[in-house]
């Protein structure tokens, strides 16, 4: 029986830590790399960075196993053939991306590298990225991108459907192809460039989804259209489809989409001279929604001092305890510094990450958000909140009204009704 390969993770935050975690499922031996001491400290006794379903437990049963081992120490890849960059590309407030720590990180470890060596960067870069670095450093450089969802990430790693491969050598793609062959997926081939813009490309699409279906959804509710409605006659159109990114709601989170609206805006101002402004127009309206939506709120609450808004939820999505570019944390912030007092529940959410923040009461129990609340707001679409009990919730409100944009409680329209709220699934 072939040896099952050696691979080194390097860059072990969300997605470093699912790979190592996913590769280590599928029998490989397994390196964890990444130059933040503490990490490797924490990583080294199990215990990954931020929560994932099974992630912990499936590095506490490699490292029992001794089949995974974390460092700090560069020359641990000198005798592995593949090595993933995987740091989960920082963006600023602006969504503009900053290749530092990855571009550190490949001059700490190059000179432990070989002509042999497979770099696999699954890490967003900008478009020409793989290539300058190509130019610069001897070994092979594949581009293949994650396309991971926060709370189901180690299964969309393992069952992704496709994988694309970006790579400008025939021989290094075949053996790249059968280091993947391990997992069920179509694999699409193609040069390294395209790969990337593939990335920036299907990133910018759901993009425009998401602010179509938002605005759609203002459509709606200024002509009394039933939003739900329309969008489900949509699907069946076989042009659209029933898999659709048609939701309406707050806007996107985490950095991730806009990072890629942003880099092919760059592209548009660098070299196309203005002539395909679409992905700058699509990002800036997902800036402005969340003080839209805080000014609507205000103009049902009538003024903000003296009002409490308590929000289910607070991370950007559900299945993720990270708080970084969360935009229910962002409107929080944003009733606080209005003069409301905000109190939230999140069963997952990393306080740490945020603990400068001043005005906000965390909530240890769901039920005791409504206790003299005058808006209560479902943002994150946690499974837990399926089946909460609204008459408990309402009993202690000063006013029953929820703010639900993305309809998650269609279903329990009775329950809301029986129980006295008043439901705004958009803002006039």
């Amino acid at each position: 029986m072939k040896e099952k390969p050696h691979v080194a993770i390097v860059g072990l935050w969300h997605l470093g830590c699912v790979a190592a975690a996913a590769w280590l499922k599928l029998g490989c031996r397994v390196t964890g790399l990444d130059f933040d001491a503490d990490l490797i400290h924490s990583l080294s006794q199990g215990k990954a960075p931020l929560y994932e379903p099974d992630l912990d437990a499936t590095l506490q049963a490699g490292l029992a196993k001794k089949q995974i081992s974390f460092s700090s120490d560069p020359s641990e890849l000198a005798c592995v053939e593949f090595v993933f960059l995987t740091y989960d590309t920082p963006v600023d407030d602006y969504d503009l991306s900053n290749l530092h720590i990855l571009e550190e990180a490949l001059e700490k470890i190059s000179p432990h590298l070989t002509s042999k060596t497979i770099l696999i960067v699954s890490s967003q870069v900008p478009v020409g990225t793989c290539k300058r670095w190509q130019k610069k450093w001897p070994y092979q450089i594949v581009y293949s991108p994650e396309n991971l969802k926060l709370g189901e990430a180690i299964a969309n790693y393992l069952h992704p459907g496709h994988i694309v491969l970006g790579c400008d050598e025939a021989k290094t793609l075949h053996k790249v192809k059968e280091l993947f062959s391990a997992i069920p997926a179509t694999y699409v081939a193609m040069d390294v460039t395209s790969a990337e813009m593939t990335k920036h490309a299907i990133n910018a699409f759901l993009a425009s989804s998401i602010t179509f279906a938002n605005q759609l959804a203002d459509a709606c509710g200024f002509s009394g259209a039933n939003f739900k409605q329309v969008t489900q006659a949509m699907k069946h159109d076989p042009r659209i489809g029933m898999k659709a990114y048609m939701k309406a709601g707050i806007g996107f989170s985490g950095g991730t989409l806009g990072r890629d609206l942003r880099i092919l805006s760059q592209l548009n101002t660098s070299k196309g001279g203005g002539t395909f402004p679409f992905f700058q127009e699509v990002w800036q309206h997902n800036r402005q929604r969340p003080k839209l939506l805080v000014y609507k709120l205000g103009r049902v609450l009538g003024h903000f001092q003296n009002k409490t808004v308590s929000f289910l939820g607070i991370t950007y999505k559900p299945g993720t305890s990270t708080l970084r570019r969360s935009i229910p944390l962002e409107m929080a912030q944003d009733f606080v510094r209005k003069g409301a007092t905000v109190k939230v529940y999140d069963p997952k959410a990393n306080w740490s990450e945020v603990d400068h923040l001043e005005g906000i009461v965390k909530i240890q129990n769901p039920y005791d958000l409504g206790k003299d609340s005058d808006f209560l707001l479902i943002l994150t679409e946690w499974p837990e909140f399926k089946h909460l009990d609204f008459q408990l919730l309402g009993e202690h409100m000063r006013h029953k009204r929820l703010f639900d944009p993305y309809g998650y409680f269609f279903d329990r329209g009775p329950d809301l009704k029986t129980a006295g709220f008043q439901v705004f699934n958009h803002l006039i």
